[in-house]
């Protein structure tokens, strides 16, 4: 390993009921990255947290090039060279980019900011993170990608030696997921030491030297980069193998729930789509970033209405013009952003619940107060929803509880087609698997389910046929029997189907 700059030593750290660390260790190297992964509630956000000052451990030590170092404010922090950048940006948006790299720290003459200063040396900051932006630019005019790449200056500005990135691709688009990755590596090649925290493991797999996994706020494991793989870290994160996380059985039954002919999206109106789900089945679509996995699904539910095609719900024809139609036919959409299309944060989980059946839900043209509390008792319970009651408000809940909640808000209506989109985008390891259990058991019980994923291991593990789509059109069409990484990858890059792959009678 390379020379220690930063190391932890047996940190414990209590709150009232509950202890969130029991003698964590770790270690990083001058020029490592080191991800920490584990499930929600192993630790990493404390671990992190004691790091950057921002709380002090009960018990253990920090060592800062193998001196102890008592880090007990932000403020001590970073004048050791640890900093910290949050999941949730911390900037001043109404300012520009300059202000917000030194705010607080500004270079003064004569008692008075001194602006030249302060942009020839924001310029510095801004090239050494790739950002090709004006200094003067304001920050609330940035994507947030660009002003992710802010926040990493900020940090260099500090004169960080350790930057401690709390799942920093979160709100990322693959694009600038790319570009944060190559800062990343540039980092690493100049001695910046990376501390990584991420549930997506395919970004751990790229970028990590060294992983370090916490269970139960303990050290589960550690791998080095010759040993990291998705099934190892999942291994070490839950305690049980690969193969017992996804829960496939076979469902399929012969009658066809959703029959899809024809259909051109306006995203790619040149080029119809015809496939059928039939009942208990779990078709996916796989493809690459802008293959229209998610305009379909957006076209079924109405939301983007198709420019053609027919789509039949058991037989019966459906003109998916709005969400209103698709849901009276059976149809459900669990989109892929959660906070901004599939729940109202501010507003409790009962209600939350309640949302899509409202108008089932009335007595005399009135909210049935009796039957939301039911249905809320009802999804908590067969969901298995980690909440303190129905009344708790839904921003509040994990990521993965909050999807719970959206799928919850469907289920209410038992529909007869589930359209998921990124199903476990966001979400930890444990809740991954609740959400693989109840796709298991809708599909037991006949729900025709259609999905869209990025994560080839999901793609793989959950369906009983896949879709492989590539610029808009369906490339290829794979059963069970025929699944691998590399089949699903020569179809997604546009590699002609061989004749006997695309079938809509293909199914295990």
């Amino acid at each position: 390993m390379a020379e220690v700059l930063l190391e932890a030593r047996s940190l414990t750290k209590s709150f009232p009921g509950v202890r969130a660390l029991k003698g964590v260790s770790l270690t990083v190297g001058r020029g490592e990255v080191v991800a920490v992964i584990g499930e929600n509630g192993a630790g990493k956000s404390t671990l992190m947290k004691i790091l950057a000052g921002v709380q002090t451990a009960d018990t253990g030590e920090i060592l800062i090039d193998g001196q102890p170092a008592a880090l007990a404010s932000v403020e001590e922090a970073l004048a050791r060279g640890i900093a910290l950048i949050h999941q949730e940006l911390n900037l001043a948006q109404n300012l520009d980019v300059a202000a917000n790299l030194f705010l607080g720290r500004e270079p003064r003459r004569w008692g008075l900011i001194d602006r030249a200063r302060l942009h020839r040396e924001a310029g510095q900051f801004l090239r050494a993170v790739g950002l090709d932006v004006a200094p003067e630019t304001r920050v609330g005019s940035l994507a947030i990608g660009q002003q992710q790449l802010v926040e990493i200056a900020k940090a260099l500005s500090t004169q960080a030696r350790v930057l401690i990135m709390d799942e920093p691709t979160s709100s990322l688009s693959a694009g600038e997921a790319e570009n944060l990755f190559r800062v990343i590596q540039d980092l690493r090649s100049r001695g910046v030491s990376i501390v990584y925290i991420s549930h997506r493991l395919g970004e751990v797999t790229r970028l990590a030297d060294r992983v370090v996994v916490l269970r139960d706020g303990e050290n589960s494991g550690e791998l080095a980069r010759h040993e990291i793989s998705h099934a190892s870290m999942v291994r070490l994160m839950v305690g049980r193998d690969l193969s017992q996380f996804y829960p496939h059985q076979p469902h399929v039954r012969p009658e066809t729930v959703l029959e899809v002919e024809g259909l051109r999206t306006p995203a790619h109106p040149s080029h119809p789509l015809t496939f059928q789900v039939r009942a208990g089945e779990r078709v996916g679509l796989a493809g690459l970033v802008g293959a229209g996995r998610t305009e379909v699904l957006l076209a079924l539910f109405g939301v983007q209405p198709p420019v053609g095609g027919s789509v039949r719900i058991e037989g019966r024809s459906l003109q998916p013009t709005s969400p209103t139609e698709a849901i009276a036919a059976g149809l459900a959409l669990v989109p892929e952003d959660r906070k901004r299309e599939g729940v109202v944060l501010a507003m409790p989980v009962r209600e939350n619940v309640s949302l899509a059946s409202l108008r089932q839900d009335q007595r005399h043209g009135f909210r049935d107060a009796a039957r939301e509390e039911a249905l809320s008792a009802e999804m908590i319970q067969s969901l298995r929803i980690k909440t303190p009651g129905d009344r708790q408000v839904v921003q509040f809940l994990s990521g993965g509880n909050q999807q719970k909640v959206v799928i919850g808000k469907w289920l209410a209506l038992k529909p007869k087609v589930l359209l998921l989109d990124e199903p476990t985008r966001g979400i930890d390891i444990g809740a991954k698997q609740e959400i693989y259990r109840l796709m298991e058991e809708l599909a037991a019980q006949g729900v025709a389910i259609l999905f869209a994923s990025s994560e080839m291991e999901e793609i793989l593990g959950m369906s009983d046929r896949v879709l492989v789509m590539h610029e808009g059109r369906i490339n290829g069409e794979l059963g069970r029997h025929q699944l691998s990484e590399e089949a699903i990858m020569h179809l997604a890059t546009g590699t002609a189907p061989a004749a006997s792959t695309h079938s809509s009678e293909s199914h295990p």
